[in-house]
């Protein structure tokens, strides 16, 4: 299914065609889209929106640590290697992250490995809501926090990072 579809076509899809449709919004984990299936029909996309992040808060521990893992590193070895998926390549260009600086790159490998030595995942931002500056920023700033605080702090950018994909593909 290609182009952007009005909330009624979503809703008459049946379980396998809406995780087709729509499984590429959470990184490698359309489990969350199959779950959120459940909840039609959605009144709009915001709706749609919210069954999802439903979701997520409804998940277990392991399944949100999953989720974030399977999201790439910014600026990362997938990055360098072109194993980003097709959404996760756009965004990262949308930040400038395809266009660093030799200093810049070294910035975020370091920033990279010090956030996964300390928290066991990488760092997750909207991208798309950002640049690379503040990107590193906030990087450097997240450093601080516990991993509680990391962990309900990448789960909301999932969320912000999946409402944007999602605005290509469903109407309001």
């Amino acid at each position: 299914m290609s182009g952007v579809l009005s909330i009624a076509e979503v809703n008459a899809l049946d379980a396998p065609a809406f995780a087709a449709a729509l499984g590429f919004l959470f990184e490698h984990s359309p489990w969350v889209v199959e779950r959120a299936w459940t909840a039609r029909p959605f009144a709009d996309r915001a709706g749609l929106h919210a069954a999802m992040v439903a979701v997520l808060e409804a998940a277990t521990e392991n399944e949100r640590l999953a989720l974030i893992r399977a999201h790439p590193e910014l600026a990362g070895k997938a990055a360098i290697a072109g194993d980003l998926t097709a959404a996760s390549l756009s965004e990262q260009a949308s930040a400038g992250l395809d266009r660093l600086t030799a200093d810049e790159f070294a910035r975020f490998h370091a920033l990279n490995a010090a956030y996964g030595a300390r928290f066991g995942f990488p760092f997750i931002i909207c991208v798309r809501l950002n640049d690379k500056t503040s990107i590193l920023a906030a990087m450097e700033r997240r450093l601080a926090n516990d991993e509680a605080a990391e962990v309900a702090e990448a789960i909301h950018q999932i969320g912000l990072i999946a409402g944007l994909r999602l605005e290509g593909a469903v109407a309001p």
